[in-house]
């Protein structure tokens, strides 16, 4: 879980006046999550949070699952996709589905966001892969940079602002909240000492932005399967202050420490975050099994309760051959996945890996969209023959 954290003025109670320096009350608005049983946070805006001024056009913004395909391996062959799109919103490519968690792409151009942007039904995972920038929030500024995951919790209202360069996100939205896996904490929430990070890696906003103009300020909300366009006559980051414990945050990859042993340690030890119906892992570099007769490569495994996605972010996968920087992996539940023929002997005597990778294990099926269909390897399904 995240912490407990303040940016701005805040009154000394919640829910008691809190005013200006003209004499009117600032407008405090809770933002909390499962209902008001999950974290939250206490926002103190100069105008009320539900004074809009007109709404537009309903667009849709869907992705079509495609659920009558064969039960297959597969591998997308996303790393050598170009730009997918003019500004964030727009280049984000929802390639894997179901009712838990979309999984796709983003490689924007490098436009720049001329609106603000609300995930009403989602809480965000955002891996960078490539490039930089910074998250601007109700929250306030948030640096990110390439191996952060960006944890954006849903109806954050926000922009991206890229530095110049390549810029390649794997993005999820996620249907109920994320977390850090249960078994790291303690029963008030604080990560152990046998977990594999800590509060100190967890980073959340740096600087407050309060912007008192007014003018005409669009935000648009992804729900049900649209983008709802609302106009406001103030921006929605007019805040003094915050506090509490929901707030976008980054956590990079690389300041994950890998839980090794004497024999092949199961993905379990690898888990960063937790969802309803699914697990979020980082593979990192780590130094290999030191079993005498232990074999580094992974076992074959049959997939009885999931269905396992990796993204191959960095380095030299030793399990897989024909798999590039920024391609995706699916091994659905049914079928029996492993080593590729003669990884396991090139495996032993194997001291570590240098590999990156994001792996997603969905506790029910994932569904490809028409939107991956021209990366799909036919070749994949049968890559296993000697």
């Amino acid at each position: 879980m995240t912490y407990y954290y303040k940016l701005g003025e805040i009154p000394p109670k919640r829910h008691i006046q809190f005013r200006q320096p003209d004499g009117s009350l600032y407008k405090e608005e809770l933002v909390s999550s499962k209902g008001f049983s999950g974290i939250y946070s206490n926002l103190y805006h100069i105008y009320p949070p539900t004074r809009v001024e007109k709404v537009l056009d309903t667009v849709p913004y869907k992705v079509k699952a495609l659920k009558d395909r064969p039960l297959l391996q597969t591998h997308l062959k996303t790393c050598n996709v170009g730009i997918t799109g003019e500004d964030y919103l727009e280049a984000r490519k929802m390639l894997m589905v179901n009712d838990d968690v979309h999984i796709g792409i983003c490689n924007p151009s490098g436009k720049q966001m001329d609106y603000y942007y609300k995930n009403g039904e989602a809480d965000e995972l955002i891996y960078v892969h490539d490039g930089s920038g910074w998250l601007y929030s109700q929250f306030g500024k948030l640096r990110f940079k390439k191996g952060d995951y960006i944890v954006i919790p849903r109806t954050t209202i926000y922009k991206m602002e890229f530095d110049e360069g390549e810029v390649r996100l794997l993005v999820c939205e996620i249907f109920s909240p994320i977390e850090t896996p249960r078994r790291y904490r303690n029963e008030l929430g604080q990560l152990l000492e046998h977990s594999p990070f800590c509060e100190r890696d967890i980073h959340p906003p740096s600087e407050l932005i309060t912007e008192r103009e007014q003018g005409e300020y669009l935000v648009k909300i992804k729900k049900n399967g649209f983008l709802h366009h609302y106009v406001y006559k103030h921006s929605p980051f007019d805040l003094v202050g915050w506090d509490g414990f929901l707030y976008p945050y980054t956590f990079s990859i690389y300041d994950f420490e890998p839980i090794t042993g004497r024999i092949h340690q199961p993905p379990p030890v690898h888990q960063t975050f937790q969802a309803h119906n699914l697990v979020v892992c980082s593979f990192v570099p780590r130094l290999f099994d030191y079993h005498p007769l232990a074999i580094p490569a992974p076992y074959n495994h049959s997939n009885i309760d999931s269905d396992e996605v990796l993204f191959y972010a960095e380095g030299e996968f030793m399990s897989r051959k024909g798999i590039d920087r920024g391609s995706f992996t699916l091994h659905p539940g049914g079928l029996p996945h492993g080593p590729h023929p003669g990884m396991v002997e090139k495996s032993i005597g194997k001291k570590e890996t240098h590999e990156y990778a994001v792996m997603i294990d969905t506790f029910r099926p994932l569904y490809l969209t028409e939107e991956a269909l021209p990366y799909v390897d036919e070749n994949y399904p049968m890559s296993w023959k000697e």
